[in-house]
């Protein structure tokens, strides 16, 4: 932990937005509640659709958070509560149509349709667990559904409903809505259809720990989700339903004790609404926020997890580093960003450029900014960098490379042009990024070879083509010089009246899958005369 004072600008732990927004979290805290004991943060996982980057994203600026109060020496937790007691509203674009029967249900309660957990729900939540394993993120996970039968919120839950008036009247003054002046801020389950959202909440009854309800229905983006009549009780403190969304964030914050939080700003009149309700119901002061932008795709929509313009962590993923995911997200939280997967190698690179300044020695007059750069950098390590800098190669340069490389002898050739173009020392160090040349492989066949694949298929060799294509694996027989089997070519292509620009290309097709590439007799004499001869022979072979 360090604090520099420059031109009277104090520099708050590492200097990043992180540090500041720690800080301010703590000296909140100690006016209202005391330093003592364990600093919490909190990230809501949604659990009724594909979790998103910017699901990611709640999550991880969370666990910066809780890293920087343990950077100032407290001790501290990322809690990441998914919310798998929501009911399902509409099925995900890319769904099987045969979930709208559980249209309604507690998502926990709906059938994954991939069939490899218990519910749709713990599915969704896997899969964002499975993002923050990846990015080592560490957390403690809480299952709403889990923590309400276990009866952790029932304290809470009595608080609000019998002061539900005055949650009801906070509401109206907060968003204008009027449902909840009316009825309970509370959704049971049917226990005859097993619907959450249909349910209309009548009585709160404090002796017996229930909720008188009705199943009536429920209209949903003005489509009606029809009830089944069935009046009964709901044992709120046995996992009987939920809290509605306008009062639940601040039974959970006064039940797990959070002193932070980020949210969307798609959730602010939810979150303003909750602030009053755990202050003026629930006697607890809420958490420290910080309110971050959407992230939208590059035609301007939100990124969501119920549409189909989802960008997952998983994709991210596939093509780049926890640690450039990581930078996109800790970089800056305020302001909408347009991202998608063409994103990925910008970020690669970027990371390895703040790698290369923090281990350079180099430094900024302006110490503001040389502070945030060399903090920016030890979050994206999750505050534990390496002792020295790992090996740096430009994102396109090894996709270009791994694209012109022959599949049977690719790391031979990668660590022969890594170790020519002084990227490595030694060609044994190849093996160091190993993990960077897999995501960069992936990117070259999902989408660089994408595109030439079609007219890959429709290729169709001509009996000249074929017997050009034998006297080439003829002249690489004894030919070993670069130039002399490039001007070889071009006589074997004229021997047979084909066009040089149209052979070149077919051999490439042949060599490398592609219709281009570099110099070709050059690079066939570099990977060795008699293995292209042996890899033609081959193919010829299948035509």
């Amino acid at each position: 932990m360090r604090e520099v004072n420059e031109e009277n600008m104090e520099i708050i732990g590492r200097g990043t937005w992180i540090d500041k927004v720690a800080w301010e979290t703590i000296e909140r805290r100690k006016e209202f509640i005391g330093e003592k004991g364990e600093f919490r943060a909190e990230s809501g996982l949604g659990a009724s659709g594909f979790p998103h980057i910017g699901s990611l994203g709640d999550a991880v600026r969370g666990y910066g958070i809780k890293l920087a109060f343990e950077d100032r020496g407290y001790n501290a937790k990322l809690i990441a509560f998914s919310d798998d007691m929501d009911g399902l509203r509409k099925i995900p674009s890319g769904l099987p149509d045969s979930l709208k029967d559980y249209l309604g249900f507690p998502v926990t309660s709906v059938p994954d349709p991939f069939k490899c957990h218990d519910s749709y729900g713990e599915h969704m939540s896997s899969l964002l667990l499975d993002a923050l394993d990846k990015s080592g993120i560490e957390y403690e996970f809480a299952s709403a559904k889990k923590l309400y039968e276990a009866g952790v919120f029932t304290s809470q839950i009595e608080r609000i409903l019998s002061e539900w008036k005055k949650a009801g009247r906070i509401i109206r003054e907060e968003t204008e809505q009027e449902k909840y002046v009316e009825v309970l801020p509370f959704h049971a389950v049917c226990s005859n259809c097993g619907r959450i959202y249909t349910t209309k909440a009548l009585e709160f009854l404090a002796s017996e720990k229930k909720v008188a309800y009705v199943c009536e229905g429920l209209e949903i983006k003005g489509k009606k989700l029809e009830g089944c009549g069935n009046e009964g009780f709901a044992d709120y403190s046995r996992g009987g339903g939920k809290l509605s969304w306008k009062v639940e964030f601040a039974a959970r914050w006064a039940a797990l004790k959070i002193d932070f939080e980020a949210y969307g700003k798609d959730i602010a009149d939810s979150v303003r609404v909750n602030d009053r309700i755990s202050r003026e119901i629930l006697g607890y002061e809420p958490p420290y926020h910080i309110m971050y932008e959407m992230f939208l795709d590059k035609g301007g929509k939100k990124i969501s997890k119920s549409s189909g313009n989802v960008f997952t962590p998983q994709v991210w993923l596939r093509y780049g580093s926890p640690q450039s995911l990581l930078l996109l997200l800790f970089k800056r939280f305020e302001g909408t960003r347009a991202i998608s997967v063409d994103d990925v190698p910008k970020f690669e690179d970027e990371f390895e450029h703040l790698e290369d300044f923090y281990f350079s020695g180099k430094r900024f007059s302006n110490r503001a900014k040389d502070a945030k750069l060399r903090g920016l950098y030890e979050y994206c390590c999750l505050l534990n960098p390496p002792k020295e800098p790992r090996i740096h190669v430009p994102y396109k340069t090894l996709v270009h490379l791994i694209k012109v490389a022959p599949k049977d002898f690719e790391e031979k050739f990668l660590a022969e042009k890594l170790l020519e173009y002084d990227y490595i020392k030694r060609t044994d160090q190849i093996k160091e990024i190993k993990e960077k040349i897999e995501r960069c492989r992936n990117w070259v066949e999902d989408f660089e070879r994408k595109a030439v694949k079609k007219e890959r298929r429709e290729i169709e060799i001509s009996l000249k083509e074929m017997k050009a294509l034998k006297d080439v694996i003829e002249v690489l027989e004894i030919e070993r010089s670069g130039e002399k089997i490039q001007e070889a070519i071009f006589k074997i292509a004229k021997k047979h009246g084909i066009k040089p620009k149209t052979f070149f290309k077919l051999l490439y097709f042949f060599i490398l899958g592609e219709p281009q590439g570099p110099k070709l007799g050059p690079y066939i004499a570099e990977i060795g005369a008699l293995k292209i001869s042996k890899i033609l022979s081959e193919k010829i072979k299948k035509v």
